[in-house]
């Protein structure tokens, strides 16, 4: 770490947060005089010593404006001034304020992450180039760049490590208070930043996920970064309690906290927000109606953005159900039992109770949605698959589900047509990721001993070790586990792990177009991830997760195609036994059928398998 970002030992104890000024979700609501009040907030992100820009230990903000061949003078946010006053005060003309505001933005979605996932967010590339088991390369710094071109478009580069937002004026037909042909700043807008960051903090975790291996995966990109922006709108108390109460406490109506990205949406010619999780404006009408869920959709829409939507859907409806049964009590005793709240504003202390039964339930779907990550596959992710990790994620931290929350994810997929088709039933025992128990001797005794090389990890990662150190022992990992299952004599060694893994070790079988290294077949071990989680009550896991992924070239309509496969397995680092193993099995004959089906259907999937800035171009087919 560069000296100047450490604390000087003559300092006096730093403070626990900074506190930032900013837009609850963009600079249009601060024009609007019934949201004004409520727009301007304070971000508090975890305090560190920043250099100009601002630089710290996650994010690098770089203000260069190549339109206008500009470079703008970094904020330094250290400045007493600016600590006393809680940072620039919000303003749209100031680059300064620009650059304090994605940097708040940024470090509140990563330190979301990291609270939901137990452990540090770590950047990296990819440099195959580099000797094998070296190709990952740590990166300190996701780059910042508010002013990166003129265009309406925002996106996270993983070639880059960086975001790049971008900047346009409004159309003539611009709605809501937007200034027709004024200038729009995507870099101002809380829910295109959140949206971004998540894009990097989902390919962080799970880095084969912007291959377009089937009709979900770039859908659920979108889908989750839109999950992520739209419940941090409930962690701002002033929002919250501003749409409680102008909602008479009912959120599936028409709302603030379903939208995003207002701006964007108006000035770009359409109603309210870009995308609306509860409901949308009618075209022929001019009146917002709500939502019905469609069981069909999943089955006939394939644009990523619009099945993303149904996707975020489901968890809104999740979250809505969890909400109304939260708030049941304090409704029925405040209409003396009759559930019918009388006409006119609500109570301020009736509001005050709603607001915080509705901030603590989104951070628990919040929480969920994240901590289901580690328990995806590592390539080809369904929605189905995405229902099967949340339920196993929660199964495993939160045994008692008093508040049946299990029940309301699975009630809310199955409306809207999500969930796995190879299941009789829907069941959280259905739905939960099968134990990893159906190993023979030898393979048990390969995962002791796996898990018993790995036990000393955790420890080692709860002692704050800098990030780059910590980077370079879990490469280590990865190297010994990968040499571990290379070993040549695997059926002596690994017994029937092969079939519990999906993975193809054994040299002798013949698999079409599998990639090989030095004759055998080649798997990389690409994530090791520490999990040490404490539920509500005490329990602790303390699990360690491998993702290990294979890969085969098939010839499709004359091209060759890129079909991964893999496993996540996740060790329970106390038992010295296999939790789960989620699989893709490589040599699935149902598998490669669906996928010679989806790329020789879908131009857009095969065309953006191989682009340096995926996410760049699907966010112009907005």
């Amino acid at each position: 770490m560069d000296s100047s970002l450490k604390k000087s030992s003559s300092q006096g104890p730093e403070p626990q947060w900074r506190r930032l000024r900013g837009y609850a979700f963009d600079p249009g609501l601060s024009q609007q005089f019934d949201t004004a009040g409520m727009n301007e907030i304070v971000f508090r992100v975890p305090w560190e010593q920043l250099e100009p820009g601002p630089v710290g230990e996650y994010v690098a903000v770089i203000d260069h404006d190549p339109a206008s061949n500009a470079f703008y003078d970094p904020v330094d946010l250290n400045d007493g001034l600016l600590v006393g006053a809680d940072g620039l005060d919000p303003d749209e003309g100031n680059p300064w304020f620009h650059q304090q505001f994605v940097y708040a933005v940024t470090m509140t979605t990563i330190r979301n992450f990291e609270k939901a996932l137990g452990r540090r967010v770590l950047w990296m590339v990819r440099d195959t180039k580099q000797p094998h088991g070296k190709w990952e390369l740590f990166v300190r710094q996701l780059r910042v760049y508010p002013h990166a071109f003129r265009g309406a478009n925002a996106y996270y580069s993983p070639a880059k490590k960086a975001l790049l937002f971008g900047y346009f004026p409004a159309s003539a037909a611009a709605a809501g208070a937007q200034l027709p042909g004024g200038l729009v700043f995507t870099c101002l807008s809380h829910d295109i930043v959140a949206h971004e960051t998540a894009h990097a903090l989902l390919d962080a975790t799970l880095p084969k996920y912007l291959s377009a291996s089937n009709r979900d995966l770039l859908a659920f990109h979108e889908a989750f970064a839109d999950i992520v922006a739209l419940f941090q709108h409930f962690s701002f108390p002033e929002v919250l309690y501003h749409q409680i109460a102008q909602t008479r406490g009912d959120l599936a109506s028409q709302s603030l906290l379903g939208q995003l990205a207002q701006q964007f949406g108006q000035a770009t010619g359409l109603h309210g927000g870009l995308r609306e999780a509860i409901g949308r404006i009618n075209d022929a009408t001019g009146k917002w109606e709500q939502l019905d869920p469609d069981p069909a959709a999943y089955a006939t829409v394939d644009e990523p953005h619009e099945r993303g939507a149904l996707l975020v859907a489901a968890v809104f409806d999740a979250y809505l159900a969890i909400y109304r049964s939260r708030v049941a009590d304090l409704i029925r005793l405040a209409t003396g039992g009759s559930g019918v709240l009388r006409e006119g504003a609500l109570p301020p202390d009736l509001t005050n109770r709603l607001t915080r039964e509705a901030a603590k339930t989104a951070q628990h779907v919040l929480g969920m949605c994240i901590r289901a990550l580690d328990y995806c596959p590592p390539v080809d992710l369904t929605f189905g698959d995405y229902l099967r990790a949340i339920i196993t994620a929660d199964i495993d931290l939160v045994p008692d589900d008093k508040h049946h929350y299990r029940v309301a994810f699975i009630e809310a997929f199955r409306q809207w047509g999500i969930y796995p088709p190879e299941l009789r039933t829907l069941s959280e025992g259905s739905l939960r990721w099968p134990r990893g128990e159906e190993q023979d001797e030898l393979a048990r005794d390969a995962i002791e001993f796996l898990a018993g090389e790995l036990r000393p990890l955790a420890d080692n990662i709860r002692f704050r070790i800098d990030r780059k150190q910590q980077f370079e022992l879990l490469r280590g990992v990865q190297e010994k586990i990968h040499e571990i299952l290379r070993a040549k004599d695997r059926r002596d060694i690994l017994g029937n792990l092969e079939v519990v893994t999906g993975l193809v070790l054994d040299p002798g079988k013949k698999v079409d177009g599998i990639t090989m290294s030095n004759g055998t077949p080649s798997f990389e071990v690409h994530s090791v991830r520490p999990v040490r989680r404490r539920g509500p009550n005490g329990e602790e896991i303390n699990h360690v997760v491998l993702g290990i992924t294979q890969r085969r070239l098939l010839e499709i309509a004359g091209e060759k195609l890129e079909m991964p496969g893999g496993c996540t397995l996740i060790l329970d680092l106390d038992t010295l036994v296999l939790r789960y193993a989620i699989r893709k099995p490589i040599d699935d004959p149902k598998r490669e059928a669906g996928f010679r089906q989806w790329m020789g259907e879908d131009p857009t999937a095969a065309a953006l398998a191989g682009l340096d800035e995926p996410i760049a171009h699907l966010h112009l087919q907005v």
